[in-house]
């Protein structure tokens, strides 16, 4: 006997520190989403992907070669060299050429390709950002749903407690039924929302679990702990998204993409030299013969330079859109953020007088009832009333600090801030 309660007591230890390791704090959560989400891993693969395009950037043209036959006659006498010692006509040529890369213009290439993965790292970064805001506001939401239940959980001991004593004063006729019957239902809408709450928790849970890329279903509990942070003093200036976000950043990074194209379009338009050597062996007597060239591509002029003009110019205007576009997205969450900010202060406002006058007078005014109730000088309706009051100004409460949080995650989602 004494052999089997160990073995259960190490089993219940062993399920008590297995269920407070799976008790995750939003740091945590939030680093498992940076480390494991499938969309970093997929940014990570196409930034490798440019980087190693970009290795190849200062490659030479590859070199052409050619081989047949040269100046042939169609007579196939006039191959052999004549009666008097004339020369055969007819050779056979082997030949071969290579562009020469203009040393600049490869720099420029290369500038250009390995840039290319920065505009990816800065989309990780704000996609990121997006999936850690939505974790917060399932951690918040699933905080503000452990407090309604804590609210329920609370309020069904003073239904239990209404419906009890009035069972007994009803028997005993000192009370009427009505408010006996309120209590009733109350209780049944109590463990309704229960319920709905335990459901709406699992939610918040399989969405957490989902976004640190692990089983949905796994078992998962949080550190109810959280913070209201303070923005009154913060400047919701240019500086500071210029400095935060990445979408902000990448556009910057898009821009400056657009400038290194521009100069392998300049480049483009300067010659380029190459080297062409042939050998030829001659029939009916003609010594071996060879030609050796220097090639020159001439992209000056007007015909050929036509596309890089264009695109030139077309960088030039694509440019300047995109230094608009990040004015016009900086001022767009300027305005959001001073208008969320606006909105916090004055919430924050009246949780404080929920805080200090309204919930603790309604919970004075309820028990100043039930003293009286249990007096017999008070009804079970009078106490109900003062109940169903006390418990929609709790919910409320919760409302409104949910509201607060909702914003508080908003605004750093706005700010990029962790």
């Amino acid at each position: 006997m004494l052999k089997n309660k160990i073995i259960i007591l190490i089993l219940v230890m062993m399920a008590a520190i297995s269920s407070h390791a799976q008790t995750m704090k939003l740091e945590a959560i939030i680093d498992s989403i940076t480390a494991s989400h499938p969309i970093v891993k997929m940014y990570n693969n196409e930034i490798r992907s440019m980087d190693e395009a970009a290795k190849g950037a200062k490659s030479w043209m590859p070199p052409e070669f050619s081989s047949g036959f040269w100046m042939m006659p169609y007579n196939p006498t006039y191959l052999k060299k004549g009666m008097n010692g004339e020369n055969g006509m007819g050779q056979y040529m082997i030949g071969g050429q290579q562009m020469l890369p203009n040393k600049k213009k490869q720099d420029a290439d290369a500038a250009y390709m390995e840039a290319m993965s920065s505009v990816e790292k800065e989309k990780k970064n704000a996609a990121l950002n997006e999936l850690i805001s939505d974790a917060k506001q399932s951690y918040y939401e699933w905080i503000i749903l452990e407090k309604k239940l804590s609210i329920l959980a609370q309020n069904e001991k003073l239904l239990d407690f209404m419906i009890k004593n009035a069972e007994i004063r009803y028997r005993n006729g000192f009370d009427k039924v009505g408010g006996y019957y309120k209590a009733k239902a109350a209780l049944g809408n109590v463990k309704n929302m229960q319920l709905m709450y335990e459901s709406e928790i699992n939610n918040r849970r399989i969405r957490i679990n989902a976004l640190m890329g692990r089983n949905s279903m796994a078992d998962l509990s949080i550190d109810t702990l959280y913070r209201i942070n303070d923005y009154s003093s913060v400047v919701f200036d240019s500086t500071l998204f210029y400095q935060n976000r990445s979408d902000l950043k990448a556009i910057d990074r898009d821009i400056n993409l657009t400038y290194l194209k521009q100069e392998t379009e300049k480049l483009s338009l300067k010659p380029q030299f190459g080297i062409r050597y042939d050998h030829a062996f001659g029939f009916g007597g003609q010594p071996m013969q060879y030609t050796l060239m220097g090639m020159l591509k001439l992209p000056l002029t007007n015909w050929s330079s036509k596309m890089n003009k264009a695109n030139i110019e077309s960088l030039k205007w694509k440019a300047s859109s995109l230094q608009s576009q990040k004015e016009m997205m900086v001022n767009e969450y300027s305005g959001m953020a001073y208008g969320m900010r606006n909105e916090l202060e004055l919430k924050k406002k009246q949780l404080k007088l929920y805080d200090l006058n309204i919930i603790p007078a309604l919970k004075n005014n309820y028990k100043s009832i039930q003293v009286g109730y249990e007096q017999n000088t008070e009804e079970l309706f009078m106490l109900y009333d003062a109940w169903e009051t006390l418990y929609m100004t709790q919910l409320q409460y919760t409302e409104l600090l949910n509201d607060i949080l909702r914003i508080q995650v908003s605004l750093e989602r706005i700010m990029q801030s962790k």
